[in-house]
């Protein structure tokens, strides 16, 4: 193993945050999960650079950063939250601030029958026996130092149970806010999706910030699909140019389960996204689709990890990076066919568009294939604007800013026509003009009309950045 972290201050700097918790948490029944999660921590320490899994992602500025736990009754006026809302959620939101619950900003009153969604702290005794089989098994915290310190010190967070057979369109939203601060802060969100057979759910969790000071969220959210289970999931960054957002996210697909999982980045100084999947069920399938999109001085690192254990599994990888200024991206897929998951059908793109010089991407698309009957691609692509289409569009009558904005959103088109959620899809297309040079003068309220010439001069762009 690659040599970590491993000093007396970066292992103090939390040994009084864990005893703390344990003390005030005395009757905890995942104490000595805890106890072995925390060991595991101390004993890797943060990942450095010279871990080959985080060679271009530095976790060094957080070493000796003194990270107090954040004042959890801040007041939020409405209109600090509203901006991360959609439309359609309001009878289905669940809000967390700085780590912690908060039923007056939540709205849970229009959940489908049937759907259950609350406060993990809460749900821990009374409901102890629906947990405990799923809650820290799936997402494995002896082999990453992140999940094992946010096992040790989670606090809260949020259960959504959907029973058997129960089906619904109507999106549930869970929003962590992080207020910033003076101090320097650190939250460890914690949730649980247990979907039980023939079911059908769709749920998206927001992580944002507001006002300014650095933070570090280190989330960890553990989704199990049952039997025939279907879980549409997006998660959406949304963190302060101070924060550092470690995210880990392990799928359960139990047999013909389905999930998709959908990433888009847009805040955050530094994210790391660590994704899993085992499919662990003939027929399940997986997709996973992302999009980030970069400026200044941000960094996005995306790690993807499918595991294929039994035959007759599909997966799916689907992810894009637009990158501006100074801006740097880390995309790693790997996919692994064990021996027994014959007719196993797995693909996994990467392409990546670097918007100036500065910008960086480093890509690294990975097969592991021990069985014989499969059907695996990967591959990946890193390239700029393409002049022609910017010269074919200018000829048109448009200005060079905008020929270049609808390029650009042409590009990330496909990721966000990916949304099922028409509301949500219409709010990330705010987003996404809002980054794009003169995006303002664009209507991204409504599906991307091209014309044939246009759609020609795009596919040409793709095929020249593509070679």
């Amino acid at each position: 193993m690659a040599e970590m972290l491993k000093t007396d201050a970066v292992q103090n700097l939390w040994r009084d945050r864990y005893a703390a918790r344990s003390e005030s948490h005395s009757n905890d029944w995942l104490a000595d999960v805890r106890e072995a999660a925390f060991a595991r921590f101390e004993a890797m320490g943060f990942p450095t650079t010279r871990d080959e899994e985080w060679k271009y992602t530095n976790l060094a500025p957080l070493e000796g950063v003194r990270f107090a736990r954040p004042v959890p009754n801040v007041e939020i006026p409405a209109d600090v939250l509203e901006p991360f809302f959609f439309d359609g959620d309001a009878g289905s939101r669940a809000v967390f601030v700085n780590g912690v619950f908060r039923p007056q900003l939540s709205s849970l009153d229009q959940l489908p029958v049937g759907m259950h969604v609350m406060s993990l702290a809460g749900a821990m005794e009374s409901h102890r026996n629906l947990i405990e089989p799923h809650l820290t098994k799936h997402a494995d915290y002896r082999e990453s130092a992140i999940c094992a310190l946010n096992t040790a010190l989670f606090e809260d967070g949020a259960l959504v149970h959907i029973d058997r057979g129960v089906v619904t369109d109507k999106p549930l939203h869970i929003v962590f806010l992080s207020t910033g601060g003076d101090v320097p802060s650190a939250i460890f969100p914690r949730n649980l999706v247990i979907a039980e057979e023939n079911s059908k759910s769709r749920i998206v969790v927001t992580y944002a910030g507001v006002w300014s000071g650095m933070y570090m969220t280190d989330g960890v959210t553990e989704i199990v699909a049952k039997e025939n289970a279907v879980v549409d999931h997006y998660q959406i960054e949304r963190e302060t140019t101070d924060a550092y957002h470690l995210s880990t996210r392990q799928v359960y697909l139990m047999r013909a389960g389905n999930v998709s999982s959908h990433s888009l980045a847009f805040g955050g100084r530094l994210v790391r996204n660590d994704i899993n999947a085992l499919l662990d069920g003939e027929g399940a399938n997986c997709m996973f689709n992302g999009l980030s999109v970069l400026r200044e001085s941000q960094h996005v690192d995306n790690h993807l990890r499918v595991d294929h254990a039994k035959p007759h599994c599909n997966s799916w990888e689907f992810f894009k990076g637009i990158y501006d200024e100074k801006s740097r991206g880390v995309f790693t897929g790997r996919i692994i066919v064990r021996e027994d998951a014959q007719k196993t059908d797995a693909k996994q793109s990467n392409m990546n568009l670097l918007l100036s010089r500065d910008a960086m991407i480093d890509t690294k698309p990975q097969l592991e294939i021990l069985a014989d009957d499969v059907k695996c691609t990967h591959g990946a692509t890193v390239g700029q604007l393409d002049e022609d289409a910017i010269f074919y569009l200018r000829s048109r009558g448009v200005s060079e800013d905008a020929a270049r904005s609808l390029l650009i959103y042409a590009f990330a088109g496909e990721s966000v026509g990916q949304v099922r959620i028409a509301s949500l899809r219409d709010k990330l297309q705010e987003l996404l003009s809002s980054r794009l040079a003169h995006g303002e003068s664009l209507t991204f309220g409504r599906p991307f009309e091209y014309s044939d010439d246009f759609a020609d001069a795009v596919r040409s762009a793709d095929r020249r950045r593509e070679t």
